[in-house]
């Protein structure tokens, strides 16, 4: 009998954090491993990554882990895996392999298990066939990845869309490839959700070259345009129209310009020479000239901001420069956006955005997904990648094409589809799933306690109680000492600060009274009764820190 499960650990619900894992009898393979931005009151947060907790009980069974591209929301937490997971074997393209061997080299990883493989290969992991195929992404090397079962093959398709226009092998779609799968048999399609609410193809929508060509014909001053730094498909238009108009450009990225030497190393693309102007050469004073400002997620609007407000050390903009902002906000980094486009707005005479609703990002809308299915003739078909809308409107586009509700798979992060003798069955078995939090290098507990103590602080405030008492009969001999921070102003409330002080000394005589006196459980007992007064009072449950110090006396 053969059995395939498929499931999530990330990337359904939700925009960002993918991980996709298929079953083939007893090997595992996973297809990426992403993060998620923080939203605005995860405070502190600087990324969201899988729960690895299954992938590390199971290790010995995963044959491979497939990054298909390089950006974030698929490659980001891939330095956490292979940290907990040594020797895992990771399959990339040869340009996503060059990016995360920088990365993985900056974060002192040794020992990594890569493999390089083309876009359109097929080899074999163990006993199993693995087919990759192209597609056209943001990002150059993007493929799709097909693992061969028992009743057909279970294809991920990655980001994609499709563009007969594209002459860079870098970035073509490999349709030949595709239509080979379907003719083949595909089991189950895995498809992804994020455009999938958008009416006819992305392309050719994807290309920003017409929405600011005009800029650059009637712009006279300098020209500064915001990217993201893994998007090299805008990147490389952007350069070919600074070309065009013989502006010089400037790439003030370090990332980008590692990213853009990786591309002209494997040779994809070469930037035109004596274009761009090294960091050494340039000058705040240089007029005709096209300054690309890169970075990845918030990161480029807090550069931006930096600039804007006139704390850069090597750009001050002038009210006759030009301004393109072509780096959209990424869930999570809204109000940083918009904190920098007010400042712009103060420093420029000519702030531009290109506008979302005509430039789509380079995901598959519906036309597209249509095409896929068309051309891979699953049997199952499975949304994945966005947000539960997103997934639904791709599960309504399959059954517009025919396909029964039977036959159409919308799962939630860990739940698990499996096929048995190519049949689905209707029981679904669950495996846990959580949001890990990293602040800084460290992984924050799961349960988020620590995020709910830095909202309580940022809301209600805290106060700190401290008291000094003899460590051998437990009188009080020092305090209470109230303070409160971002709770009630002192002068106005004494009567509160005093009562605070009262509950914690009563708390502590009355356990020594009745001999059951406990640094800890006082502590505990304080704390309950100074926030039931609180909250009585002041109708706010701030942080509540009781501190008993111990001391000995001399006799």
């Amino acid at each position: 009998m053969s059995k395939v499960r498929i499931f999530a650990l990330g990337g359904l619900d939700e925009d960002g954090k993918n991980m996709y894992v298929v079953e083939n009898n007893d090997d595992i393979f996973v297809m990426e491993c992403g993060i998620k931005y923080p939203d605005s009151d995860q405070l502190g947060i600087e990324m969201i990554i899988p729960d690895f907790h299954y992938l590390k009980e199971n290790a010995s069974r995963i044959k491979a882990v497939f990054i298909t591209h390089g950006h974030d929301d698929v490659m980001a937490a891939l330095p956490s895996l292979v940290r907990d997971i040594p020797k895992l074997p990771v399959y990339m393209a040869p340009f996503t392999a060059m990016l995360f061997e920088r990365k993985a080299k900056a974060m002192g990883l040794k020992d990594l298990n890569i493999h390089r493989v083309r876009r359109n290969a097929k080899f074999k992991i163990g006993k199993t066939e693995i087919r990759t195929f192209g597609t056209t992404q943001s990002i150059a090397d993007g493929f799709g990845v097909a693992i061969k079962t028992e009743d057909g093959y279970v294809v991920y398709s990655s980001e994609f869309i499709v563009d007969y226009d594209t002459r860079n092998e870098a970035f073509n779609f490999d349709i030949t490839n595709i239509t080979d799968l379907g003719t083949a048999g595909v089991l189950a399609l895995m498809c992804e959700s994020v455009g999938s609410t958008r009416e006819g193809h992305s392309s050719p929508s994807h290309r920003i070259t017409p929405a600011i060509e005009h800029y650059f014909e009637d712009s006279e001053g300098r020209m500064f345009i915001t990217l993201f730094n893994q998007n090299i498909y805008r990147v490389m238009e952007v350069i070919e129209l600074a070309n065009k108009y013989n502006r010089k450009v400037f790439i003030y990225d370090n990332e980008l310009k590692e990213l853009m030497a990786d591309m002209a190393k494997l040779g994809y693309y070469h930037i035109p020479a004596g274009l761009e102007v090294p960091s050494s050469q340039f000058r705040n004073d240089m007029d005709n000239i096209l300054v690309i400002i890169a970075g990845t997620g918030s990161s480029i609007f807090r550069k931006v901001h930096k600039i804007a407000t006139k704390e850069d050390d090597t750009i001050e903009l002038r009210s006759t420069d030009t301004i393109i902002i072509a780096s959209p906000a990424v869930p999570g980094t809204e109000r940083e956006e918009a904190v920098m486009e007010d400042d712009l707005y103060k420093e420029s005479g000519r702030v531009l955005d290109v506008d979302a609703k005509r430039n789509f990002t380079m995901h598959a809308s519906i036309e597209d997904l249509k095409m896929m299915i068309y051309l891979m003739k699953p049997k199952y078909y499975i949304p994945v990648k966005g947000e539960y809308r997103q997934l639904i409107a791709n599960a309504n586009i399959a059954l517009g094409m025919g396909y029964n509700a039977d036959k159409i798979i919308v799962l939630d992060n860990g739940q698990v589809a499996t096929l048995e003798d190519g049949q689905l069955k209707r029981q679904f078995d669950m495996i846990q799933t959580d949001d890990i939090l990293i602040d800084g290098k460290d992984n924050l507990d799961a349960s988020g306690m620590i995020l709910k103590d830095r909202e309580l602080l940022s809301t209600d405030g805290a106060i700190i109680i401290g008291i000094v008492i003899n460590h051998t009969t437990k009188e009080i001999i020092g305090g209470p000492d109230v303070q409160s921070r971002g709770v009630i102003y002192l002068k106005d409330a004494d009567y509160i600060v005093k009562e605070v002080g009262n509950i914690m000394e009563r708390t502590i005589n009355d356990a020594v009274t009745e001999n059951r006196y406990d640094n800890m459980s006082c502590r505990a007992e304080a704390r309950e009764k100074i926030s039931r007064y609180v909250m009585r009072e002041t109708g706010k449950r701030p942080m509540i820190l009781p501190a008993i110090v111990e001391i000995n006396t001399a006799s």
